[in-house]
């Protein structure tokens, strides 16, 4: 009986941060099916729902690296449990929000909570568990993620049509008190090894937050106001300011690290890696593929819900075939995939995923929400095959003991990749939309309102929407296919690296793992050492950030996880 009370105390922490990271991941995707109730309810306009699917995606991209610096320094848990209660604070504030402009302040705080849950959740787990217990805990851990991913737009629609759409929200609070008890009652604190002196990059920090959050304003504001809009400039303007000075920030951080003149901040991202041909392009490659392959179905859900009538619920499950077969793909070929030189089953998952974005082109004024499916399958086939080994080939293309370095990039650039798609298409988008209609006649005011969900309100004939819709629709299906068919490209052109089984250290040997859900998942594999955080020397001098570098090590389980469901 002792035994089996001690195993069930074991397991405890694990599904405290399992649900915590559900949480978080189901939120970038909950909102879709969400967006026309939300419309109605709140008189948004279309800028508006850009701005609650996009601020979160936006803090949660910005964020990541500092709060992981962060969370090494002060304490995993501490993190963990601080951005626990801001998340629940702010899903309570998004529930009760009486405008569009309140719901999206508090999306932003959300997404900001969400950065210090995410930056902690790997570490603490790798913290926690060892050998075998480790490797059953990422497994459990990765299919959770995978299930928050595919099960998103589904949940969003079953809340929204039978509740509420401020039930998305509220439905967070009740979880977040329970997966906080949980973490404070079992999850032990962790901290990083700490070196002399070290302190978080707050400069860099600044500068990549102003960059990030301006060029998604600019982006925004742009399609919105114009692109000669005074605002607009000077939006974009401060964004490639801001970018320039967190690479001079950066790029001193890293040197004086290296040269050890003097006890400082270490960089949040080594740019040395950055002159590695292979990685540079991988890091343009994971933003370009996450833009290309997930920012459209916000897009797609606003047609089949306010142009052809679908209940949230059913939105949702028409999503289904491409999270499944993305699910199948990675879980039946994960392994075969792996033992392949990374860039070849990337490459072909990136030029499928532009085929099927492609594909969606069949949607016409008179489809239906079949039109959508092949395309569905095929990048659900792409994604399945690309993601999967996306951080295999990160790593491959970095020496080992950079390797948690080259994750946690990777993942950076994701979650930027997603923000500033969401961006972009929704300007080109509503362009479209707003241009077909204000050309046959439609007032500017009730062009604005069906290109939000809204054309019934505002009295514009169904037929010249479903024909608006059309024309956006194959506008952003173009540009996503064709943008996944130059990453495609590029990997085979630009990417080398080698097969997983070449390059992964055998356990013991104190390496930074690479695929850290993948490992894991073999009992007793990985590197307890090397996970928790030890320091490792490169060349006769200290690795940038020892620190950073096992955090992004356990953010690479989650990218990896992740990516074998979404």
């Amino acid at each position: 009986m002792r035994t089996t009370d001690n195993q069930h105390r074991t397991w405890w922490p694990l599904a405290g941060l399992s649900l915590g990271a559900f949480m978080l991941l189901i939120d970038v995707s909950i909102v879709n099916t969400a967006l026309p109730r939300m419309a109605t309810s709140l008189d948004a306009s279309f800028t508006s729902l850009q701005w609650v699917v996009d601020i979160y995606a936006v803090a949660l991209a910005a964020l990541l690296l500092v709060t992981g610096s962060l969370a090494d320094l002060h304490g995993r848990r501490r993190v963990f449990v601080w951005g626990l209660v801001l998340f629940g604070l702010a899903s309570l504030a998004c529930g009760l929000a009486p405008d569009a402009g309140t719901l999206i302040a508090a999306r932003a705080v959300q997404g900001a909570g969400a950065a210090a849950m995410f930056a902690a959740n790997a570490p603490l787990i790798s913290a926690t568990y060892h050998g075998r217990d480790r490797g059953i805990a990422f497994g459990v851990w990765g299919a959770v993620n995978g299930a928050a991913v595919g099960c998103g737009l589904a949940l969003g629609g079953v809340l929204t049509e039978y509740i509420d759409w401020r039930a998305i929200f509220f439905v967070n609070v009740p979880l977040t008190l329970v997966t906080l008890w949980i973490t404070l009652r079992t999850v032990p604190e962790s901290r990083a090894p700490r070196r002399s002196g070290a302190r978080v990059d707050w400069a860099g920090a600044a500068l990549f937050t102003l960059s990030a959050a301006a060029l998604t304003y600019g982006l925004v504001r742009g399609g919105d106001a114009g692109w000669s809009d005074r605002l607009t400039i000077w939006s974009l303007a401060v964004a490639a300011a801001a970018a320039t000075g967190f690479v001079l920030v950066e790029q001193a951080r890293g040197t004086a690290l290296a040269r050890g003149t003097r006890p400082g901040p270490a960089p949040l991202l080594d740019l040395a890696l950055l002159r590695n041909r292979s990685f540079a392009v991988l890091l343009g490659v994971a933003l370009l593929t996450q833009a290309a392959a997930f920012t459209h179905f916000v897009y797609s859900a606003l047609w089949v819900q306010s142009v052809l009538g679908m209940s949230p619920l059913r939105a949702g499950l028409a999503s289904l075939p491409m999270a499944g077969t993305s699910f199948l793909v990675a879980a039946i070929f994960g392994g075969r995939l792996q033992r392949m030189r990374p860039q070849y089953p990337l490459g072909a998952g990136v030029l499928v995923t532009g085929v099927g974005a492609l594909a969606q082109m069949l949607v016409a004024p008179g489809s239906s929400w079949t039109a959508l499916l092949p395309g569905f399958v095929l990048i659900g086939v792409g994604v399945g095959m690309a993601l999967t080994v996306l951080i295999s080939a990160a790593l491959s293309a970095v020496p080992p003991e950079r390797s948690g370095t080259a994750s946690g990039a990777v993942n950076t650039a994701r979650q930027l990749g997603y923000a500033l798609g969401i961006a972009v298409l929704g300007t080109v988008f509503a362009s479209r939309v707003r241009e077909t209609l204000t050309g046959r006649g439609v007032p500017e005011a009730a062009a604005e309102a069906a290109g939000s969900g809204r054309a019934r309100e505002a009295g514009v004939p169904m037929g010249l929407v479903r024909e608006a819709f059309a024309t956006g629709l194959d506008r952003i299906f173009v540009i996503c296919g064709v943008t996944a068919l130059v990453a495609g490209v590029a990997v085979l052109l630009f990417v080398r690296g080698r097969a997983a089984t070449e390059h992964a250290p055998h356990g013991g040997q104190g390496s930074v793992r690479g695929t850290a859900a993948g490992d894991a998942a073999a009992p007793g594999g990985g590197s307890e050492a090397a996970a928790d955080g030890s320091g490792r020397h490169e060349a006769g001098r200290p690795v940038p950030s020892s620190a950073h570098s096992a955090r992004s090590s356990a953010h690479s389980a989650h990218s990896s996880a992740r990516s074998s469901a979404s």
